[in-house]
């Protein structure tokens, strides 16, 4: 059996996983999925990283019959890492749903179907990384959203939940229509399905080349949620079981990324125009997508606009790797790649264990309104740190890892602007100022979060005394700090692999593009961080030998004499913000509840403020309403009577009669 084989028989096995689980008790169905998902994500880890470090693409072709075709199935560097990092994610997510998944085991919802298309959604995202035929990847893309879908509905009995999944289903199948117009235009001139011979054809005709792309990246770009088609995933995601929202905005949105990848390399060389294109849109996502996170409430809708935010900082290295490539500036075109591939795999980690930690809170209070939560560190300390390094990652702060793949496309767009190209060197101030400030409003975010959620005192009754998570959720937990960790201070040898990657995007003829002093720096990078935490344990260490003896009482923080504190003297995650909301107010739709007081001594005075989505209100609600008119005036064809249906059957047969009889 050779390399290939191993990795489909990878895929194999998580499927099987899937459809052995469907017979077994409820309490066994997670372990059986998590047992057969390590064991072919394992397969597929092991081919991934020979291909990523010491390997040629492995490629094997299947003759299917009409429209189909030739199936060619290829594994090379682009598809390794996201193979790796798709097939490592899923293993952990199925890890922390075992602990999880547990409540629901004696609950009427089924986990029979729950864990079957989890099976199911890892094959097809692996299975999409690596077919290179068109019918067969817009099969694959299909059953991932479909499989998805089911899994985002697991609670369709809550019409939040319903109208969710039902949101994401109609977003996913408007994007494939775009995936199938992009595709269907190339395979028309190239004669063929198969990817390969796009690229000749893009070399010809490069205004159909941009249009290929144009098409493709809103196909690609609404599965990934860049700004203005990321509406489904503030909704998606809070509805989603929380390990399902790990592994939706960990590595299911990154297919799409994959994709625009994909069509990158079939490019080659992408006109300036539509590098700058990608930058712009993925500025604006990174800009708009923390804005709005930091207005919300729920905590999980909070970190799908965040996964918004992170797709744009991914989007903005890409868009610096096409500017390098539209240029010919190799530094730029490797830095901007590589810190966008870093970025995939970074956000892969923190994001997924900001959800698990997030599914944690709601598992012990059932509550993810950040307003009604507080004081959680004394009951769930495990799990606030875990968010807190999430959070601290997210932020783009040494030591973690996001700090690393925001420094790669800092470096890029420094080198940008040494190479004397006026309207370059405007964009790289721009994108670096954009990019600032996005990482600091993702630091206003998130130490609201943490500050809210699990400091203070809790400022709701909870229906029980919240405690610490399960084993199995502790455990998929750990494993994404230590990566965390790991990354954030080596990050020489994460760009080693990086590397390896973002040099396929490179064209230029000779000998592979010298990283070394990359390398060098970044060494100095990493014995800076380590040297800042050698002082940081030394400091600590010392203070405690000091004041080990000393005699410690804890008393309030902040007292002044007045001993009627209560928890409504907090800060609440509204007044934290509003400072700066006011700030950025344009950006927003407010919906304002207000509740005068009435009278000298009033009984009742009450104030809410949402913000909505102003892409959501003035774009897609209006197209949303303008079908349900144009769908509204065929009503009379759904009368009710059975007589009325008969005809129509009578009346299809005949055309088909008629239509046959002619032709």
């Amino acid at each position: 059996m050779d390399m290939m084989d191993l990795f489909i028989t990878g895929i194999g096995i998580i499927l099987a996983g899937g459809i052995i689980s469907t017979p077994f008790p409820k309490r066994l169905k997670s372990w059986i999925v998590a047992l057969f998902t390590g064991c072919g994500a394992a397969l597929v880890a092991y081919i991934s990283i020979i291909v990523l470090f010491a390997q040629d693409p492995l490629s094997s072709s299947y003759i299917l019959s009409y429209p189909v075709g030739t199936v060619t199935l290829v594994v090379d560097k682009l598809s390794a890492f996201f193979a790796l990092i798709i097939a490592v994610m899923s293993f952990i997510g199925t890890v922390y749903a075992i602990g999880y998944m547990r409540p629901y085991c004696g609950t009427g919802n089924t986990t029979t179907s729950h864990f079957f298309f989890l099976a199911v959604l890892v094959a097809s995202m692996l299975a999409v990384t690596v077919v290179q035929n068109v019918v067969a990847f817009v099969i694959a893309w299909e059953i991932m959203s479909l499989s998805s879908f089911f899994l985002v509905a697991f609670e369709n009995e809550r019409e939040e939940v319903y109208q969710a999944s039902i949101n994401y289903l109609i977003a996913m199948h408007v994007g494939v229509l775009f995936l199938i117009g992009g595709f269907l235009a190339a395979a028309y001139k190239s004669g063929s399905f198969d990817f390969a011979s796009f690229s000749a054809v893009f070399a010809e005709n490069k205004g159909l080349a941009d249009l290929v792309f144009v098409l493709l990246f809103v196909g690609f770009g609404t599965k990934a949620g860049f700004v203005p088609f990321h509406t489904w995933l503030p909704k998606a995601h809070p509805a989603a079981p929380s390990h399902i929202s790990g592994l939706m905005s960990g590595i299911m949105i990154k297919t799409g990324i994959y994709g625009i990848l994909r069509v990158i390399t079939l490019i080659k060389n992408p006109g300036v125009e539509i590098a700058y294109f990608v930058l712009i849109i993925s500025v604006l996502s990174g800009i708009l997508g923390v804005a709005y996170a930091i207005a919300q409430h729920n905590i999980k809708k909070l970190l799908a606009y965040h996964s918004v935010e992170n797709i744009g900082i991914i989007g903005i290295g890409i868009g610096l790797g096409m500017l390098g490539l539209a240029y010919e500036i190799e530094p730029l075109a490797l830095l901007g790649f590589a810190g966008g591939i870093l970025h995939v795999l970074n956000h892969s980690l923190f994001k997924s264990l900001l959800f698990f930690a997030t599914g944690g809170v709601y598992q012990k209070t059932h509550l993810l309104d950040i307003e009604k939560l507080g004081g959680l560190v004394k009951f769930m300390t495990f799990t606030a740190l875990a968010f807190m390094v999430g959070s601290i990652a997210i932020s783009g702060l040494p030591p973690f890892n996001g700090f690393v793949s925001e420094f790669f496309i800092y470096w890029g767009m420094l080198k940008g602007l040494t190479t004397g190209k006026t309207l370059l060197s405007i964009a790289m101030v721009i994108s670096f100022a954009s990019l600032a400030f996005i990482g600091a409003m993702a630091l206003l975010c998130f130490t609201k979060v943490f500050g809210v959620v699990f400091l203070g005192s809790p400022r709701s009754a909870y229906h029980t005394t919240p405690a610490e998570v399960s084993f199995s959720m502790q455990a998929a937990m750990v494993v994404q700090m230590i990566m965390i960790v790991l990354i954030g201070l080596f990050p020489q040898y994460a760009f080693t692999g990086i590397c390896m990657v973002a040099q396929t995007f490179l064209t230029g003829a000779g000998a592979p593009f010298d990283a070394s002093a990359y390398m060098a720096t970044l060494g100095g990078v990493s014995t800076g961080l380590l040297i800042f935490i050698g002082i940081f344990i030394v400091i600590f260490a010392l203070r405690y030998l000091l004041l080990r003896k000393r005699s410690v009482y804890e008393y309030k923080t902040w007292d002044c004499g007045y001993q009627a504190g209560n928890v409504r003297m907090q800060y609440t995650a509204s007044s934290y913000a509003a400072p700066f909301l006011r700030v950025i107010r344009v950006l927003f739709s407010w919906n304002v509840h207000l509740v005068k007081p009435q009278g000298l001594f009033p009984a009742k005075a009450d104030f809410e403020s949402h913000a909505e989505d102003r892409f959501e209100k003035g774009i897609i609600n209006p197209i949303i309403s303008l079908i349900e008119r144009f769908l509204n005036a065929f009503t009379w064809i759904q009368s009710g009577s059975t007589q009325q249906y008969i005809l129509y059957g009578l009346i299809f047969l005949i055309a088909i009669t008629l239509w046959i009889m002619v032709v």
